[in-house]
């Protein structure tokens, strides 16, 4: 009798992991009257390539989760969608490793620098808790990296996923987390500019220039994980 629980208890698991896994990476039929489209196809890289056209090297898909390489110091290299996007909603789930770093970034510019952050505005991600150094305000997941805090940013356990939305119409920007609004500024006004002259991009002076560019992901400081990954395009 104990070995038919077990049996039907881990048969239970099985069904329950496998729809749970045949749900992600699919739109609904809703969200595809809305016009929301797939930019992962949880089974290979189709519609990505590396940042200036490197190799890639660490990067996989596991189970219909895409892996960076999880060693760190851009070991895989950043990838970048072939396609260009310039007004916006982009949604995707993701989850960091203890310790570890990455970061999502849109309107990148490929002819300027040798690294995907100099160029496009970054949606950080990182360990917040566990970060073994201090972290600026502007550094914690869910910022404009080096330029815009979060505010109420709520960020679940490095075990749980998480949930991005970046929403890009015209110059103005919002980023959310897990549901809540946490950075909300306007590319290029006066304040924007202050603070780019004043901090970590005063010396790259066409950092966040581009009206358009290939929405990005970063291969930088330990294991990242996404899926679910999908934009709406705003006409």
């Amino acid at each position: 009798m104990k070995k038919i629980v077990v049996f039907i208890i881990g048969f239970v698991i099985f069904l329950s992991a496998t729809a749970q896994n045949e749900k992600i990476n699919t739109l609904s039929e809703k969200e595809k009257k809305e016009g929301w489209r797939l930019l992962f196809n949880g089974k290979n890289l189709d519609g990505w390539r590396t940042f200036q056209g490197r190799e890639i090297t660490g990067w996989k898909v596991i189970d219909g989760v895409l892996n960076n390489s999880g060693v760190g110091s851009d070991h895989g290299g950043d990838i970048i969608t072939r396609e260009k996007f310039q007004n916006f909603e982009l949604e995707l789930d993701w989850k960091i490793a203890p310790q570890s770093n990455s970061g999502i970034f849109y309107h990148v510019n490929e002819k300027i620098g040798t690294a995907i952050y100099e160029s496009g505005p970054e949606y950080q991600l990182i360990d917040d808790n566990g970060w073994p150094d201090k972290l600026r305000d502007d550094q914690y997941s869910g910022a404009n990296y080096g330029m815009h805090a979060p505010k109420n940013a709520i960020v679940k356990d490095v075990n749980d996923w998480n949930q991005a939305r970046i929403v890009v119409n015209g110059a103005h920007v919002q980023h959310y987390l897990n549901g809540v609004k946490v950075v909300d500024y306007y590319l290029w006004d006066d304040d924007w500019m202050q603070l780019k002259e004043k901090g970590k991009w005063k010396d790259y002076p066409y950092y966040g220039m581009a009206l358009k560019g290939p929405i990005g992901l970063q291969d930088h400081g330990g294991l990242a994980q996404f899926r679910n990954i999908k934009i709406k395009v705003i006409k």
